[in-house]
Parts: C-alpha cells; structure tokens; sequence
C-alpha cells in the first residue's frame, strides 16, 4: 500500500489522508472516535468508489491513525476543524458524506458550516451528541466531579483492553458543537442506518435525529441484528447501496 499523503490545516494539525481520483460528486469518508480511515467501512468504500470511477476521500482526524497530535489533546471542535479543512482543501465540488458514529456528527457540523459543499449524507450508526447527552448523561456524580477536579475519567470499552480516556475539555468543547438542540436543516438526501443490536449508539438516537432533522428526503433505515461495527459483509453491501441510492438522486 502507498503511504498517505499529509495535509497542514489552517489551525497548524498535520493530518494524513487518502483519495481516490474519479468524477463528481465526490465521496467524502469521516471515521468514529477512537477509529481511523483504515477501518473496514472505509477500505471498503475505497475499494467500491475505484471499481466505480468515483473521487473518494478519507481521512484520519488529527490524534488518531497516523495522523500527528495527541488524541487526549483533542476534541469534537478539532476534530471537525480537521475534516473541513479536508473537505474545502481536498475535494472540488459538491460532496457526499458517509459518517460513521462520531463522524456522523462530524458529517452534520459540515452540513451547517459548509451547505453549499454538501450533496448527500449518509450516517452510519450516527451519534451527534454523544459526549453530552451518552459521556456525560450517564457519568456518575463521582465521575463528573472527577472530570471537573482531575480533568479526565476512564471508561471501559468492548473495542479494546484499555478503557477510553474521557477528557474534561473533551465534554466542555463538545458543549459547542451541539447539532440537536437547534434547527438542523438538511436540504439533500439523507440516509441513516442504524443496527438494532448496537449498545454503544441506541436505535433511540437515530430516531430522535430523524425527528429532530428537516429537509425533503430524510430516510432511517432499522437493520435488525446489527451492532455498532456494522461491518459485516451484508452491512457493507447496503452501505453500498445506500450510498449509490444517494448519489444517484444528486
């Protein structure tokens, strides 16, 4: 495999990244928290956007994969920060996003700050949010006092044997970038899709995202025995679809 090539954002982050050249729209690829833009839902969609002629971008945000920075260092700010510079330095055009978990968030932060840029989205187990109203709802007062005196808490995780590190600036910074307790207007197709199964993302947060979203063609898909990797081969045969369904409506 080629190594990645690096960007320099506006704000001084070195972030990697990778892109696949072919027509418009363009397909822009946002990893979850913790992930990177190797995981199987992004080679995949890599794979599928070359076979099919299709400009395609993916991106490590900065603390993650191979891209420089600490990741405790960071938030939901940089980390947005990071793929808007991707989107309006890397791509020409209009853009469909695929947002997986965290970068379903991601995905609808650009919406807001760049609409023109935007032609579709498609979220993958979507989880605006999450550091409000999941990390910080469901903190024990001990740990929220902990995270006000000692700045950071450690939570256990199914991904990994070692617990995630949940920073103070982390919940504080995310307290800014908030996407459903205003007016979240998305004028393009939308598709959301949502396993059953997965304990980290409710199906309950894809409904209220669906309710809480305006625009003329926003859909939610329920796949009944999915979990929150979504990645099996059958998920990744309807991320296919789904996305294709999108960007056939562009």
């Amino acid at each position: 495999m080629t190594p990645p090539e690096f960007l320099m954002t506006p704000q001084g982050r070195r972030i990697a990244y990778r892109r696949v050249a072919g027509r418009g729209p363009g397909i822009v690829f946002l990893h979850g928290f913790r992930s990177d833009m190797q995981g199987s839902k992004a080679v995949h969609l890599a794979s599928w956007a070359e076979a099919e002629g299709r400009a395609f971008l993916r991106l490590d945000y900065s603390g993650h994969g191979v891209s420089e920075g600490d990741f405790l260092e960071g938030c939901i700010g940089d980390w947005f920060q990071d793929a808007l510079a991707a989107v309006t330095l890397l791509t020409e055009g209009p853009q469909v996003l695929v947002g997986s978990s965290m970068g379903g968030w991601i995905s609808l932060l650009l919406a807001k700050a760049v609409p023109e840029r935007i032609a579709g989205l498609v979220g993958i187990a979507a989880a605006p949010d999450f550091t409000e109203d999941s990390m910080w709802a469901e903190a024990t007062e001990a740990q929220r006092q902990a995270l006000v005196t000692v700045g950071r808490i450690e939570l256990p995780t199914d991904y990994s044997d070692e617990p995630y590190v949940i920073t103070r600036r982390l919940i504080e910074e995310g307290r800014k970038r908030l996407v459903l307790r205003d007016p979240l207007p998305l004028p393009f197709p939308v598709r959301l899709l949502q396993g059953t199964a997965d304990t980290d993302v409710p199906p309950s947060v894809a409904l209220r995202l669906l309710g809480h979203a305006s625009g003329p063609d926003v859909q939610l898909t329920l796949v009944k025995g999915a979990d929150h990797r979504f990645s099996s081969a059958e998920n990744l045969d309807l991320i296919t679809a789904t996305l294709t369904d999108v960007l056939d409506r562009v």
